[in-house]
């Protein structure tokens, strides 16, 4: 009978009629060259898979091919000959990331775990830790804070240091340096916390790095108004021993002064992100002024008048009121 098959095609045309043998050896030498010249790329592409039963298999097989790979010259210079296909840049800059720990001290300074509030990322809180001593500092904003929190303490075995310094500011050194006051509370106190109310006295001009001085309130004057807050922050959180409740001005009724107000904050804000661990920034906008100035807020269902009449501090009922809010937050890292 003769062949009535398709493959008698081959016959008739002279060309070689290959067996499905044939076929499965080509496939393992090309396996086996695969396996020379780029068995790194199936080990490479295995470990970036995600965790699963498909990347252990990837692995199985590309971990030995990898390990060949690496033992002959082969894969290297496969790359260097088919280097001129990649669509990528040249990145060479030295910008990478790698770099970017070796940065330190230099104009792109690393973050560290302090910037992280422990909530913020899912992580459990570190141990509270009793509170003993309490400063309380700042200008005449502190005031009467200061006393409500003392109050407060009396009779639970915290110290409260109570430091105001009227007119002061951390625009205008001419009169009082808080880089250096600061600097001084913490070495005579060691304070397990800070807090800081301060704003009632700026808008001055600050002098840069190349001398010359800087008017309120452009972007130039806040980044350098919050240098000045960072470094007050720094020295109070002591290397991360301490916390640090920096509050923020509640909006002024004088419109210049809010303008200056508003920058402050915001001031402080960035001031206070190297360590969001460490230094929390409590926000009296929102509590005293959520449509701008207002002389009476409600409290408890009742309008309450929480300014003084100079449109500027807190009175004695809105210092109690903020009070309230300083103490909860300090219950969530300290006992006492």
């Amino acid at each position: 009978m003769p062949d009535d098959s398709l493959m008698n095609r081959f016959d008739r045309n002279g060309l070689t009629r290959f067996r499905a043998r044939d076929g499965v050896i080509a496939l393992l030498v090309c396996a086996a060259l695969l396996v020379v010249f780029k068995g790194d790329g199936l080990r490479s592409q295995g470990e970036r898979m995600d965790p699963g039963w498909d990347r252990d298999v990837v692995l199985f097989f590309g971990n030995p091919a990898g390990d060949v790979a690496d033992a002959l010259p082969f894969a290297d210079a496969v790359d260097d000959a088919l280097a001129f296909l990649s669509p990528d840049e040249a990145l060479e800059s030295g910008g990478g990331f790698e770099n970017v720990a070796a940065q330190a001290g230099g104009e792109l300074p690393p973050v560290t775990k302090d910037a992280f509030e422990p909530a913020a990322i899912g992580a459990a809180p570190p141990r509270k830790e009793r509170l003993r001593t309490l400063l309380v500092t700042g200008d005449s904003m502190a005031q009467p804070l200061d006393a409500k929190l003392a109050t407060a303490l009396s009779g639970r075995g915290v110290k409260v240091e109570r430091d105001v310094r009227l007119g002061t500011g951390i625009s205008k050194s001419f009169l009082l340096d808080w880089g250096e006051l600061s600097t001084q509370q913490v070495k005579r106190r060691r304070p397990d916390a800070v807090v800081v109310f301060i704003g009632a006295n700026e808008g001055f001009p600050i002098e840069n790095g190349a001398g010359k001085e800087v008017e309120c309130c452009s972007a130039d004057w806040a980044a350098l108004y919050a240098n000045r807050a960072r470094r007050m922050a720094d020295t109070y959180r002591q290397a991360g021993n301490a916390r640090v409740y920096w509050i923020t001005i509640p909006t002024a009724r004088d419109a210049d002064r809010a303008k200056i107000n508003r920058v402050v904050n915001a001031a402080v804000k960035v001031a206070a992100q190297p360590w969001a661990s460490q230094v929390r920034v409590l926000d009296t906008v929102p509590m005293f002024a959520p449509r701008g100035y207002e002389d009476a807020i409600s409290i408890d269902g009742q309008e309450r008048i929480v300014r003084a009449a100079d449109g500027i501090h807190l009175n004695d009922e809105g210092a109690g009121l903020l009070a309230q809010t300083v103490l909860a937050r300090l219950g969530q890292d300290f006992t006492y």
